[in-house]
């Protein structure tokens, strides 16, 4: 099991942008954001995978968000650009098995506690 840490969410105005970022307490071999808006079920948002560093990202947000990360040091980040008030949610990282990069929550094992993202119009 991982421990992972969310930090650098907050207040931005509309068009802002602010970036993620999430410590794990040991190995990990996929990683994911997601997403929850108030009322709404959780959502995917990107992952990567450490091996061979390939991404997927939700089409409605590509372009805007970018993931990233330094495997080494066990940090994931979650750089999110032109930001509208939409994107307002509580971002989640999650640590997932070796394996097919996952979208979907059930394909993930450990989870942080989250951070709050709130975008002004």
């Amino acid at each position: 099991q991982v421990q992972l840490v969310e930090s650098g969410g907050g207040l931005v105005q509309a068009g802002g942008s602010l970036r993620l970022s999430c410590a794990a307490s040991g190995r990990t071999f996929n990683m994911g954001w997601f997403r929850q808006a108030p009322g709404k079920e959780r959502e995917f948002v990107a992952a990567i995978s450490w091996s061979g560093g390939s991404t997927t990202y939700a089409d409605s947000l590509k372009g805007r968000f970018t993931i990233s990360g330094e495997n080494a040091k066990n940090t994931l980040y979650l750089q999110m650009n032109s930001l509208k008030p939409e994107d307002t949610a509580v971002y989640y990282c999650a640590a997932g098995p070796l394996g097919r990069v996952g979208v979907y929550s059930y394909e993930y094992d450990d989870w942080g506690q989250g951070t709050q993202v709130t975008v002004s119009s």
